[in-house]
């Protein structure tokens, strides 16, 4: 039985004395002693917060809120509240180890599980935007338009895209052979960390980086900005400086979130690993790992009850 191009190339590593790696060592945010146990119980109370949250969100939306607008929002709580626990437990048991060791599979099923839920983010994000450019600027065609069935599309079709999109990337991360460097410069397995480490070609690995995350970074940044240039232009049309007041300050949050979110990620995937910095990319990915999924169960709800409440009115 032929051997696979994998299996052959294992074989000349290991006769010319070199180890493959079986596990990676991560060197988490700060390699200071003292800063530790401080991060440790700041982290620690983000998490609480964010999967009490989270959870607290579904759990209203699922026993009394049953419009379109509050089924997104309880799908963007799910995926913070997966995308948050596949990263932020590990990185607190390495806050408080001596060595932070994760096995090859655990870090290979670490990454396949964060590029899902950091895509379908994305999506989501963006299918969010479309519901609310219907609601505010065709209120009289929102049931029609945005009806459960074309709700269910729109969430079938962002899980697909981040699964594909997750399987792309973890399955040319499998093709690569890591020997003996296996220090990650970062707090989780992620992309450009772990292809530094690489000893075989990753021209494959970064153009594809580059192009997917191009499509899913930017083609939902596109259509959240296009949704909030409509919205914005019907904001304008409202006659009561009150409500075209509350509304700019609505919009305004949300927009702030989705440029933390979108801004943070673009900084770490749209650039070639030869130009980016694993220090500044682990400051960036806190935000889009931890700080915006605490804070969008607060900042969503409130834009959904804002725009519910303030704005509806005016247009009838």
């Amino acid at each position: 039985m032929m051997r696979s191009g994998i299996d052959r190339e294992l074989e000349k590593m290991t006769e010319g004395n070199h180890s493959i790696v079986t596990e990676f060592i991560l060197t988490g945010l700060t390699e200071k002693p003292e800063l530790q146990l401080p991060l440790f119980l700041l982290f620690l109370a983000i998490y609480v917060v964010t999967v009490v949250g989270n959870l607290g969100m579904i759990t209203l939306i699922g026993s009394h809120l049953h419009t379109p607008m509050y089924y997104f929002l309880s799908n963007l709580s799910f995926i913070d509240l997966c995308h948050s626990t596949v990263i932020t437990p590990k990185m607190l048991v390495n806050f408080v180890t001596e060595k932070n060791i994760i096995s090859y599979t655990e870090c290979m099923t670490q990454l396949y599980f964060f590029s899902i839920f950091a895509i379908a983010e994305c999506h989501m994000l963006a299918a969010m935007a479309y519901d609310r450019y219907v609601a505010i600027c065709n209120p009289l065609l929102y049931n029609i338009t945005m009806s459960y069935h074309r709700c269910f599309q729109l969430t079938v079709g962002v899980y697909i895209l981040a699964i594909t999109g997750s399987t792309v990337h973890t399955g040319f991360m499998l093709r690569l052979l890591f020997c003996k460097a296996n220090v990650v410069n970062h707090y989780f397995c992620d992309l450009f960390p772990l292809l530094k480490l690489s000893c075989s070609s990753i021209y494959i690995n970064e153009l594809f980086i580059l192009v997917l995350s191009a499509f899913n970074i930017l083609s939902p940044a596109l259509a959240i900005l296009v949704s909030y240039i409509f919205i914005l232009s019907s904001i304008l049309q409202i006659h009561s400086t009150e409500g075209r007041s509350k509304a700019f300050s609505t919009c305004s949050s949300h927009i702030s979130a989705v440029a933390v979110f979108f801004g943070s990620a673009a900084f770490m995937y749209l650039q070639p690993s030869s130009v980016s910095s694993m220090d500044q990319g682990k400051v960036s990915s806190v935000f889009y790992t931890c700080i915006v999924p605490m804070l969008n169960p607060v900042i969503y709800k409130s834009i959904y009850d804002g725009i519910s409440v303030i704005w509806l009115p005016e247009i009838y």
